[in-house]
């Protein structure tokens, strides 16, 4: 989660939410709508601790139309953020050859990931590290320098309802990756435990990051000149009078959202797999490379298809996209998670929260920008035709 969202989105979603208070309104409902499906993931990766997320909780609670759904849209659209990912890595490090860079950053990514699963854990603990380090000292230069004006953070001008619920479905983007380790649940150690404590866990740590990030962003900049940016925290530290400072935010900001980039490349191959053993996928896909336990046919598929969209696409289409469709793949969860009893004993108001997360979902789903949503409804109907034809076929 502490990657290309904290570092790019917060400008599209203001040029969405129209004003500074309509982003931290945005951001409030952004991160309730994610707590209600990381409680929905949570209690579902419990209950079946396979690779694969809510393309398996589709099926097994809801049928296999439902799951094949949901495993393709989230494959596209993380392909999507993947490709997201790595512009913003290009966008940072050096704009005028951002897509050059960003085919090569997923190919280092690829590397790594193939090498097993404990290698892509202990890079991207250094990754998180850094990332910290780079999100307080830009908050340390904003708030120190003199540069912040907390009134900025009052304006109002131009805020609609319809515009902040947009810019809520955008800034989703920024928190999709708490569900992240139940995709990963087959190589989770006592996952009936883990996942349902770390998954809240670790979107509690991360909104409050945001709020944090997001006040010190518009104090500084002003919801305008934010709306425009395509290095926010860049500009934050240039605005606040220490230029020489920015290639540093820069440097950081790339190394961040590599971390991202790693686990997120890692979740997409694991439900390509899952769904590849399903026969929802071609059967080669579901190879395991016999030392390192990785799908790796899977992964350099992936990578392949992120080189093509990162040297073709655009890195605010690509975000409202990954949006939309993610949206979608979540709404499905939260259905799942409708179908659970509470015979497992826990007490967690999983009910209500299903009920408020699916809604939520499909809501700020459908006040994205008209483009990602048409593009993402075309994707989902040409699964669902997939799906059909397939299962004739059969």
């Amino acid at each position: 989660m502490l990657g290309a969202g904290v570092f790019v989105v917060f400008a599209p979603a203001t040029a969405a939410a129209g004003s500074g208070t309509g982003l931290l309104i945005a951001l409030a409902i952004a991160g309730f709508v994610a707590y209600c499906n990381a409680t929905s993931s949570a209690r579902l990766a419990a209950r079946y601790p396979e690779s694969g997320g809510t393309y398996v909780y589709g099926r097994e609670r809801l049928g296999d139309l439902a799951g094949f759904l949901a495993g393709w849209a989230f494959v596209a659209g993380k392909t999507a953020s993947c490709a997201a990912m790595a512009l913003t890595i290009g966008v940072y490090l050096w704009p005028g050859q951002a897509r050059p860079v960003a085919v090569v950053a997923v190919l280092a990514v690829t590397v790594v990931n193939l090498g097993g699963i404990a290698k892509t854990a202990r890079a991207t603990r250094w990754l998180v590290a850094a990332t910290l380090t780079v999100l307080v000292a830009v908050t340390a230069v904003g708030l120190t320098t003199g540069s912040a004006d907390a009134s900025r953070l009052a304006d109002t001008a131009g805020t609609t309802g319809y515009g902040v619920l947009g810019a809520a479905g955008l800034l989703f983007f920024a928190f999709a990756g708490y569900a992240r380790i139940a995709t990963l649940g087959e190589e989770v150690r006592d996952p009936e435990r883990t996942i349902p404590r770390a998954v809240p866990l670790a979107l509690g740590l991360v909104l409050l990051v945001y709020l944090a990030l997001a006040g010190v962003t518009l104090s500084v900049l002003g919801a305008d000149r934010l709306a425009a940016s395509s290095a926010p925290l860049a500009d934050v530290v240039t605005a606040a009078g220490l230029p020489a400072l920015a290639w540093l935010v820069r440097v950081g900001a790339a190394v961040a959202v590599t971390g991202v980039l790693l686990a997120l490349v890692a979740g997409v191959g694991r439900t390509m797999l899952a769904m590849a053993r399903r026969r929802d996928l071609p059967g080669a896909l579901a190879a395991v490379h016999p030392r390192r336990r990785v799908p790796h046919r899977a992964e350099l598929l992936v990578a392949g298809v992120v080189i093509i969209l990162v040297s073709l696409g655009d890195l605010r289409t690509a975000i409202g996209f990954s949006s939309c469709t993610v949206l979608v793949y979540y709404a499905i969860t939260n259905a799942a998670a409708l179908t659970l009893g509470r015979d497992d004993g826990r007490r967690l108001p999983v009910q209500p929260l299903a009920v408020l997360g699916l809604v939520g979902c499909l809501v700020l789903a459908a006040t994205l920008p008209l483009g990602s949503v048409l593009a993402g409804l075309a994707v989902l109907g040409v699964g669902a035709l997939t799906h059909t034809l397939i299962a004739r076929g059969r």
